[in-house]
């Protein structure tokens, strides 16, 4: 019986994908029961919070190695809860998160370092609504049992994402001044 013979790039892609398998499993799933990713703005003034349901984090974490860290997050904007179905129809719409053209939101890191206090200073890139920009906050991270906890405010201005347009660009109804605030859980 004759085998077919394999190119030595095939060969090579394949023990690539074989070598890779494995270190994507020692990557940390995400425990979604316990993590939470919320926005905080100001309605007129007044603190309104609201979270989204659905999002997808890959986390490679290394405590001794904090700068060899990568992280990505994906977030489906249709999954905003601010409590009132009528308002979680309004902010899918083009004026908001224009959900139909647009329906996922992503953070992918490009650096972690150690920083001030214990926190990792986080440098990456926030795309929302079809417009990336360069981002940067502290995160903290701590262990619990086989867990391991981050914590972290991102600001933005929702303006920069074209988050409101048309009348809604008036930041004297909605505040330019966002906060996503997040807890993920890996284990």
């Amino acid at each position: 019986m004759k085998f077919p013979t394999v190119s030595k790039s095939l060969a090579t892609a394949l023990l690539a994908a074989v070598i890779a398998v494995p270190a994507l499993a020692a990557m940390t799933k995400l425990d979604n029961a316990k993590s939470t990713i919320v926005i905080v703005f100001k309605q007129m003034n007044v603190p309104v919070d609201a979270k989204f349901k659905k999002f997808t984090a890959a986390i490679d974490y290394d405590a001794a190695k904090p700068e060899t860290s990568k992280a990505s997050v994906e977030i489906e904007l249709a999954s905003f809860d601010l409590g009132d179905p009528e308002y979680n129809k309004e902010v899918l719409k083009k004026e908001w998160f224009n959900t139909a053209q647009f329906p996922k939101a992503s953070f992918v890191s490009s650096s972690m370092k150690q920083g001030a206090a214990g926190k990792l200073d986080v440098h990456g890139k926030l795309t929302i609504k079809g417009k990336t920009t360069d981002v940067s906050f502290p995160m903290t991270v701590k262990k619990e049992g086989n867990s391991q906890i981050f914590d972290g405010n991102l600001p933005i201005k929702r303006l920069t994402f074209n988050i409101g347009e048309g009348e809604w660009k008036d930041t004297g109804m909605v505040a330019d001044e966002v906060t996503i605030k997040f807890h993920v859980v890996t284990q």
